[in-house]
Protein backbone atom coordinates (compact mmCIF):
# COMPACT_ATOMS: atom_id res chain seq x y z
CA UNK A 1 0.00 0.00 0.00
CA UNK A 2 1.28 3.43 -0.91
CA UNK A 3 1.37 5.71 2.16
CA UNK A 4 -0.60 8.94 1.96
CA UNK A 5 2.30 11.27 2.64
CA UNK A 6 2.02 13.56 -0.37
CA UNK A 7 -0.54 16.13 -1.40
CA UNK A 8 -3.16 15.15 -4.01
CA UNK A 9 -1.59 17.49 -6.55
CA UNK A 10 1.74 15.73 -6.14
CA UNK A 11 0.18 12.30 -6.28
CA UNK A 12 -1.52 12.83 -9.63
CA UNK A 13 1.50 14.52 -11.21
CA UNK A 14 2.91 11.07 -11.94
CA UNK A 15 2.95 9.83 -15.53
CA UNK A 16 0.78 6.79 -14.74
CA UNK A 17 -3.00 6.85 -15.26
CA UNK A 18 -4.92 8.32 -12.33
CA UNK A 19 -7.33 5.36 -12.42
CA UNK A 20 -6.31 1.82 -13.32
CA UNK A 21 -8.82 -1.01 -13.10
CA UNK A 22 -8.03 -4.59 -14.02
CA UNK A 23 -10.41 -7.53 -14.09
CA UNK A 24 -13.04 -5.82 -11.93
CA UNK A 25 -15.76 -8.30 -11.04
CA UNK A 26 -18.65 -7.94 -8.60
CA UNK A 27 -20.84 -10.87 -7.57
CA UNK A 28 -23.62 -10.93 -4.99
CA UNK A 29 -25.53 -13.81 -3.44
CA UNK A 30 -29.26 -14.01 -4.20
CA UNK A 31 -32.02 -16.47 -3.39
CA UNK A 32 -31.51 -17.95 -6.85
CA UNK A 33 -27.76 -18.24 -6.52
CA UNK A 34 -24.82 -15.99 -7.28
CA UNK A 35 -25.46 -12.99 -9.52
CA UNK A 36 -22.66 -11.34 -11.48
CA UNK A 37 -23.24 -7.58 -11.61
CA UNK A 38 -19.87 -6.67 -13.15
CA UNK A 39 -17.67 -9.05 -15.10
CA UNK A 40 -13.89 -8.58 -15.63
CA UNK A 41 -13.88 -4.89 -16.57
CA UNK A 42 -10.58 -3.16 -17.40
CA UNK A 43 -10.05 0.57 -17.91
CA UNK A 44 -7.49 3.36 -17.65
CA UNK A 45 -8.17 7.07 -17.05
CA UNK A 46 -5.46 9.68 -17.55
CA UNK A 47 -5.06 12.74 -15.26
CA UNK A 48 -7.42 15.64 -16.10
CA UNK A 49 -9.40 13.48 -18.54
CA UNK A 50 -13.19 13.32 -18.68
CA UNK A 51 -14.79 9.88 -18.99
CA UNK A 52 -18.46 8.93 -19.38
CA UNK A 53 -19.67 5.50 -18.28
CA UNK A 54 -22.79 4.75 -20.27
CA UNK A 55 -25.25 1.87 -20.51
CA UNK A 56 -28.83 0.87 -19.93
CA UNK A 57 -30.41 0.86 -16.48
CA UNK A 58 -29.16 -2.15 -14.54
CA UNK A 59 -26.12 -2.66 -16.77
CA UNK A 60 -23.64 -2.27 -13.88
CA UNK A 61 -22.35 1.24 -14.57
CA UNK A 62 -23.12 2.62 -11.09
CA UNK A 63 -21.53 -0.47 -9.56
CA UNK A 64 -18.42 0.24 -11.62
CA UNK A 65 -18.35 3.85 -10.43
CA UNK A 66 -18.61 2.74 -6.81
CA UNK A 67 -15.71 0.32 -7.22
CA UNK A 68 -13.51 2.91 -8.95
CA UNK A 69 -14.20 5.40 -6.15
CA UNK A 70 -13.55 2.91 -3.37
CA UNK A 71 -17.13 3.06 -2.11
CA UNK A 72 -17.43 -0.69 -2.64
CA UNK A 73 -15.03 -3.60 -2.97
CA UNK A 74 -14.86 -6.02 -5.92
CA UNK A 75 -15.24 -9.77 -5.68
CA UNK A 76 -12.05 -9.96 -7.73
CA UNK A 77 -9.81 -7.62 -9.67
CA UNK A 78 -7.83 -4.52 -8.72
CA UNK A 79 -8.30 -0.74 -8.63
CA UNK A 80 -5.46 1.77 -8.35
CA UNK A 81 -6.54 5.34 -7.66
CA UNK A 82 -3.79 7.95 -8.05
CA UNK A 83 -1.21 5.28 -7.26
CA UNK A 84 -3.08 3.83 -4.26
CA UNK A 85 -4.26 0.23 -4.57
CA UNK A 86 -7.77 0.48 -3.14
CA UNK A 87 -8.32 -3.26 -3.23
CA UNK A 88 -5.46 -3.76 -0.76
CA UNK A 89 -6.99 -1.33 1.77
CA UNK A 90 -9.60 -1.59 4.48
CA UNK A 91 -12.54 0.83 4.61
CA UNK A 92 -10.76 3.29 6.90
CA UNK A 93 -7.81 3.52 4.52
CA UNK A 94 -10.08 3.90 1.48
CA UNK A 95 -12.00 6.65 3.28
CA UNK A 96 -8.74 8.51 3.85
CA UNK A 97 -7.91 8.31 0.13
CA UNK A 98 -11.38 9.61 -0.75
CA UNK A 99 -11.09 12.46 1.74
CA UNK A 100 -7.77 13.56 0.28
CA UNK A 101 -8.38 13.04 -3.42
CA UNK A 102 -12.03 12.61 -4.36
CA UNK A 103 -15.21 14.67 -4.76
CA UNK A 104 -18.71 13.33 -5.47
CA UNK A 105 -21.86 14.60 -7.16
CA UNK A 106 -24.93 12.36 -6.86
CA UNK A 107 -28.29 12.27 -8.61
CA UNK A 108 -30.10 12.75 -5.30
CA UNK A 109 -27.85 15.71 -4.26
CA UNK A 110 -26.99 14.13 -0.84
CA UNK A 111 -27.17 17.44 1.03
CA UNK A 112 -27.75 17.38 4.79
CA UNK A 113 -31.23 18.77 5.51
CA UNK A 114 -30.28 20.24 8.89
CA UNK A 115 -27.48 22.36 7.44
CA UNK A 116 -27.52 25.52 5.36
CA UNK A 117 -26.03 25.66 1.89
CA UNK A 118 -22.91 27.23 3.36
CA UNK A 119 -22.59 24.56 6.06
CA UNK A 120 -23.02 21.77 3.51
CA UNK A 121 -20.17 23.15 1.42
CA UNK A 122 -18.03 23.73 4.51
CA UNK A 123 -18.34 20.12 5.69
CA UNK A 124 -15.67 18.42 3.52
CA UNK A 125 -13.36 21.44 3.96
CA UNK A 126 -13.61 21.17 7.73
CA UNK A 127 -12.93 17.43 7.51
CA UNK A 128 -9.56 18.36 6.02
CA UNK A 129 -9.04 20.68 9.02
CA UNK A 130 -8.95 23.83 6.91
CA UNK A 131 -9.34 26.81 9.26
CA UNK A 132 -10.68 28.98 6.43
CA UNK A 133 -13.61 26.67 5.69
CA UNK A 134 -16.31 29.37 5.76
CA UNK A 135 -14.39 31.74 3.50
CA UNK A 136 -13.57 28.97 1.05
CA UNK A 137 -17.16 27.69 1.04
CA UNK A 138 -18.47 31.18 0.30
CA UNK A 139 -16.05 31.48 -2.61
CA UNK A 140 -17.28 28.25 -4.15
CA UNK A 141 -20.93 29.11 -3.60
CA UNK A 142 -20.20 32.33 -5.47
CA UNK A 143 -18.68 30.30 -8.31
CA UNK A 144 -21.99 28.44 -8.74
CA UNK A 145 -24.01 31.65 -8.40
CA UNK A 146 -25.50 30.90 -4.98
CA UNK A 147 -23.67 33.24 -2.63
CA UNK A 148 -27.04 34.94 -1.99
CA UNK A 149 -28.53 31.61 -0.83
CA UNK A 150 -25.86 30.56 1.66
CA UNK A 151 -28.24 30.69 4.65
CA UNK A 152 -30.95 28.57 3.03
CA UNK A 153 -31.48 24.90 3.84
CA UNK A 154 -31.93 22.28 1.09
CA UNK A 155 -35.73 22.24 1.38
CA UNK A 156 -35.73 25.99 0.63
CA UNK A 157 -33.80 25.46 -2.62
CA UNK A 158 -34.93 24.21 -6.02
CA UNK A 159 -33.54 20.98 -7.43
CA UNK A 160 -31.15 22.87 -9.66
CA UNK A 161 -29.96 25.01 -6.76
CA UNK A 162 -29.41 21.92 -4.61
CA UNK A 163 -27.29 20.33 -7.32
CA UNK A 164 -25.28 23.54 -7.68
CA UNK A 165 -24.62 23.45 -3.92
CA UNK A 166 -23.55 19.81 -4.33
CA UNK A 167 -21.16 20.82 -7.12
CA UNK A 168 -19.72 23.62 -4.98
CA UNK A 169 -19.22 21.10 -2.16
CA UNK A 170 -17.55 18.62 -4.52
CA UNK A 171 -15.06 21.17 -5.87
CA UNK A 172 -14.46 23.07 -2.60
CA UNK A 173 -11.53 20.86 -1.63
CA UNK A 174 -10.16 21.00 -5.20
CA UNK A 175 -10.12 17.19 -5.53
CA UNK A 176 -7.87 15.43 -8.00
CA UNK A 177 -10.83 13.28 -9.10
CA UNK A 178 -14.55 13.86 -9.25
CA UNK A 179 -17.12 11.09 -9.60
CA UNK A 180 -20.64 12.04 -10.73
CA UNK A 181 -23.55 9.58 -10.79
CA UNK A 182 -26.39 10.74 -13.08
CA UNK A 183 -25.83 14.38 -12.03
CA UNK A 184 -28.84 15.60 -14.05
CA UNK A 185 -31.11 12.62 -13.37
CA UNK A 186 -33.51 14.55 -11.10
CA UNK A 187 -33.51 17.78 -13.11
CA UNK A 188 -35.53 19.04 -16.06
CA UNK A 189 -33.73 19.40 -19.39
CA UNK A 190 -33.09 23.15 -19.15
CA UNK A 191 -31.86 23.06 -15.54
CA UNK A 192 -29.82 19.94 -16.24
CA UNK A 193 -28.09 21.64 -19.16
CA UNK A 194 -27.10 24.59 -16.97
CA UNK A 195 -25.80 22.31 -14.24
CA UNK A 196 -23.70 20.33 -16.71
CA UNK A 197 -22.24 23.52 -18.18
CA UNK A 198 -21.22 24.52 -14.66
CA UNK A 199 -19.76 21.08 -13.92
CA UNK A 200 -17.56 21.15 -17.01
CA UNK A 201 -16.53 24.79 -16.46
CA UNK A 202 -15.29 24.05 -12.95
CA UNK A 203 -13.73 20.79 -14.07
CA UNK A 204 -11.69 22.66 -16.68
CA UNK A 205 -10.76 25.42 -14.23
CA UNK A 206 -9.33 22.98 -11.70
CA UNK A 207 -8.01 20.33 -14.14
CA UNK A 208 -9.95 17.66 -12.29
CA UNK A 209 -10.24 14.12 -13.59
CA UNK A 210 -13.98 13.61 -14.13
CA UNK A 211 -15.70 10.23 -14.29
CA UNK A 212 -19.46 10.35 -14.69
CA UNK A 213 -22.25 7.84 -15.09
CA UNK A 214 -25.02 8.90 -17.43
CA UNK A 215 -27.75 7.56 -19.68
CA UNK A 216 -27.75 10.86 -21.59
CA UNK A 217 -25.74 10.46 -24.80
CA UNK A 218 -25.52 14.25 -25.26
CA UNK A 219 -23.79 14.52 -21.90
CA UNK A 220 -21.51 11.58 -22.66
CA UNK A 221 -20.48 13.19 -25.95
CA UNK A 222 -19.03 16.15 -24.02
CA UNK A 223 -16.46 13.85 -22.40
CA UNK A 224 -13.06 12.97 -23.84
CA UNK A 225 -13.92 9.27 -23.94
CA UNK A 226 -16.71 6.81 -23.19
CA UNK A 227 -16.96 3.34 -21.71
CA UNK A 228 -20.13 1.38 -22.41
CA UNK A 229 -21.32 -1.33 -20.03
CA UNK A 230 -23.89 -3.94 -21.05
CA UNK A 231 -25.00 -6.81 -18.80
CA UNK A 232 -22.00 -6.18 -16.55
CA UNK A 233 -19.37 -6.33 -19.29
CA UNK A 234 -17.47 -3.61 -21.06
CA UNK A 235 -18.56 -3.61 -24.71
CA UNK A 236 -16.57 -0.53 -25.82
Amino acid sequence: MTPLTTSPATVVADTEPVIQAQGLTKRVATADGELTILDTVDLLVEPAATLAIIGASGSGKTTLLGLLAGLDTPSSGQVRLAGHELTAMDEEQRALVRAQLVGFVFQSFQLLDGMTALENVMLPIEMKQDKDAAERARRFLAKVGLDHREGHRPRQLSGGEQQRVAIARAFATEPALLFADEPTGNLDATTGSRVIDLLFELNEEFSTTLVLVTHDQRLADRCDSQVEIAAGRRVR
